[in-house]
């Protein structure tokens, strides 16, 4: 498969995606753990076949440290034992995020109340913020096509 825009050359998209990443910064000092932003960006890409992203961010966890197990369960996250409860709560959270279409009533209110179990404020204002932005990025890759396996860590800074 070859995209359809290259997005690093592209001057518009060029500057949609300095923006983004900056974003992307201003999560990752956040209070949110790494790995939980990690899992949850996982996951989301995953259920929108983002192959670029899935595999970016696959790549990425392991070069944090991440175990590849808990990186391969993502996908049956309910039926493995390798996440913790908050884990879950933001996994939970990120699927209904991410199929908001499939639910006419958006997230259900139990989603929310157990992921405020786990999280602070800030916290959740991150995890929200970094499901909306993986979507986004996730769109972005699926129109234009954007190739799996040519991510390498480190590769966007």
């Amino acid at each position: 498969m070859e995209a359809r825009l290259n997005t690093q050359n592209n001057p518009l998209l060029g500057k949609v995606i300095k923006y983004l990443n900056s974003v992307g910064k201003v999560l990752s000092d956040s209070s949110l753990p790494m790995a939980t932003q990690e899992l949850v960006k996982l996951r989301a890409s995953q259920i929108n076949g983002c192959g670029f992203c899935t595999d970016m961010h696959y790549k990425d966890a392991i070069a944090a440290g991440e175990d590849p197990l808990r990186l391969n369960m993502v996908a049956a996250w309910r039926e493995a034992k390798v996440f913790t409860e908050a884990e879950r709560a933001a996994l939970e959270l990120a699927e209904q995020g991410t199929r908001i279409a499939d639910a006419a009533g958006g997230v259900p209110d139990e989603v929310w109340a157990n992921a405020a179990k786990h999280y602070d404020e800030e916290q959740l204002s991150a995890l929200v913020a970094v499901i909306a932005l993986i979507n986004t990025y996730n769109r972005m890759n699926v129109i234009v096509q954007q190739p799996a396996g040519d991510y390498q860590p480190g590769m966007f800074g």
